[in-house]
Formats: C-alpha cells, sequence, structure tokens
C-alpha cells in the first residue's frame, strides 16, 4: 500500500467536552493533546461527566479564547447576556477562593478536578440545562490512558485531560468526501467534518486509507535524516493506536442541536463496522498518541510512515 502525503486543512479544538469547538490555524500539540482540549467538562449531581450523548443543546454551548485576559469564553448559543468567563491559566490562588476540588467519573475513571462556585455561572448552567450541573477543569492528577493507550499496549504511559479515549483524533477530508457522496445518493444532506468531532484534519488520499495507519509524521519527511534526527528539529511523529468507533453524536446537527434519527448512523453501519474488536459499532476517524511536542499549523505536511493490518480496537476506557 502506497504511503498518504498529505497535508493538515484544519485544526480544531474542543476545550468543554461536548461543546462547540474552535478552529485554529497553529496549535501547539502536546502529549497530552492539543492545547486546552477537552480541558473542562460539565458534570451532573453524581459528578458523573455529561456529553451530547445524552444532551444533544450541548453543541449550542460557544467556545473562544479572549488573548486579552487569557480567558475562555464560554457563551449559550450567541447570546452575550448568558456568557461568562474562566481564566485559562490560573493561578492557585484565584482556584483556591473560585473552586472546589472535585473527584470526577468519566467512564467510570476517577480523576481529579476543579468545579466552579460562582453562583451566577451555575443559575446560567442550570437554567440551560434544565437541571442543577457544574463546569469543571481538570487537576493535575495524571489520568492515563485505557484501552489501546493503556501503557502495556502501548508501551509507554500517555496521559489525557477528558477525551474519551485518547489525545487526538485525525480524520480525512477524502473519507467524509466518500461518505458524503454516499448520503446524496439516498437523499440526504452532506455533513460537515465537525460531526465527528477531530483535532486534525487532512486532505487525506484513498478513502479510508486512515484505517491501516500505524505512524505518522508532521512537519517532516520520510527521509533518513528525518528519521535519524527528528528532520528539521520541529517534527512530530505520531502513534495512531485505534480506530474511532462511533455512537449516534455524529447525527446530531451541531448548528441546531437537532439529532437525525437515523444519519448518518444508519449509513455508517451499513458499511464501516471494519474493527474485529468492536464489530457493533461503525468507524471514523484515527485515534492517536504523539510521541513529542510542538507547534503544528495547518498547510504542514502530514505523512504516513509505517501501515499496519494489526488494528484492533481494545475495549476499557
Amino acid at each position: 500500500m502506497a504511503h498518504t502525503v498529505s497535508e493538515i486543512t484544519d485544526l480544531r479544538v474542543y476545550p468543554i467536552k461536548s461543546c462547540r469547538g474552535i478552529q485554529l490555524k497553529s496549535a501547539n500539540l502536546t502529549r497530552q493533546g492539543l492545547e486546552m482540549d477537552r480541558r473542562w467538562m460539565f458534570i451532573d449531581t453524581e459528578n458523573k461527566f455529561i456529553t451530547i450523548r445524552s444532551k444533544p443543546q450541548m453543541t449550542l454551548i460557544n467556545t473562544s479564547i479572549d488573548q486579552e485576559s487569557d480567558s475562555l469564553v464560554i457563551t449559550i448559543g450567541h447570546d452575550k447576556g448568558k456568557q461568562v468567563k474562566v481564566p485559562i491559566h490560573p493561578s492557585q490562588e484565584w482556584l483556591d477562593e473560585n473552586t472546589k476540588d472535585v473527584s470526577v467519573d468519566i467512564w467510570e475513571y476517577i480523576t481529579d478536578a476543579y468545579a466552579y462556585t460562582d453562583p451566577n455561572m451555575l443559575a446560567l448552567f442550570k437554567e440551560f440545562f434544565e437541571e442543577d450541573v457544574r463546569l469543571v477543569v481538570k487537576g493535575p492528577e495524571p489520568r492515563i490512558c485505557r484501552g489501546n493507550g493503556d501503557p502495556k499496549r502501548l508501551g509507554r504511559t500517555e496521559t489525557v485531560n477528558f477525551p474519551d479515549v485518547l489525545p487526538i483524533q485525525i480524520a480525512s477530508e477524502s473519507s467524509l468526501a466518500e461518505l458524503n457522496s454516499r448520503l446524496k445518493e439516498k437523499g440526504e444532506s452532506e455533513i460537515t467534518i465537525e460531526r465527528f468531532r477531530p483535532n486534525v484534519i487532512i486532505k487525506g488520499g484513498e478513502p479510508w486509507s486512515e484505517d491501516s495507519w500505524k505512524t505518522v509524521r508532521i512537519n517532516g519527511d520520510s527521509s533518513y535524516w528525518t528519521t535519524l534526527k527528528g528532520g528539521n528539529l520541529h517534527a512530530i511523529d505520531v502513534d495512531v493506536v485505534a480506530r474511532c468507533a462511533r455512537c449516534t453524536v455524529p447525527n446530531v446537527n451541531p448548528d441546531t442541536a437537532e439529532k437525525h434519527a437515523h444519519q448518518p448512523w444508519d449509513l455508517l453501519v451499513s458499511y464501516r463496522r471494519v474493527d474485529e474488536g468492536i464489530k457493533f459499532k461503525p468507524c471514523f476517524g484515527m485515534l492517536c498518541c504523539p510521541r513529542n511536542e510542538g507547534n503544528i499549523d495547518v498547510g504542514m505536511r502530514f505523512e504516513v510512515m509505517e501501515v499496519t493490518d494489526q488494528h484492533r480496537y481494545a475495549k476499557g476506557f
């Protein structure tokens, strides 16, 4: 199989799990994922995480960055009257005054977080969710990757903030185009890549060729020098650890929060149940663990270095 040589066309972070993301031209890729990605999330009264799966309206919560105040801006819809800000890099003193330490449950993994205590914020989100919820930001305790990212499988220990499974998801425009062609044949509207909430989007080669990626390189090439020295010293190598198994979240229109009764789930189920480890779910996109860190930009070279036919989804988060 020919190795894909492509380029990055889009970068996205989703600061609050299941809420609207932010498109970027440049981002800092860390071992934990793109900086700020899934660093915040909502929890219920039992301290369990909340997502679009049960609350599709979460896609109407918009996020943006206020560079001047170094804050994450959270807006309900586009109503600036329903807006709050939280510091991106708070001091411990600020956290002590404005948050409460909590243990949160994400896929039965208990980890630490800081829950915001501002009464105006709590009232705003209670009105929106129609129940008591709290916004939390990840604490310093490492949340070690499980499943395919388990240290025994990966060969090293990697950690994440609040993604479901692994640090980053990479998706291919060519695969989305193939899916959209099938949707159009069925008389359905095309969908955007945002439905799948990836971090790194590439032009892609043959549709679905990503199924066999094993390692990829950003901002480098496949020469011996690059492999030996990390190329221009800014190349980032990424282990492609698993296919991304899908639930029905992509059925939710991110602009309206309306959930389609069938698509694209039904279509994906018909031909994208390709992983022997999780045969009841279709796959779109690849879950990955960076080996090193650095800045990545839209337009950077993206090259597949190794492929495999051994991908098998490992259950367990």
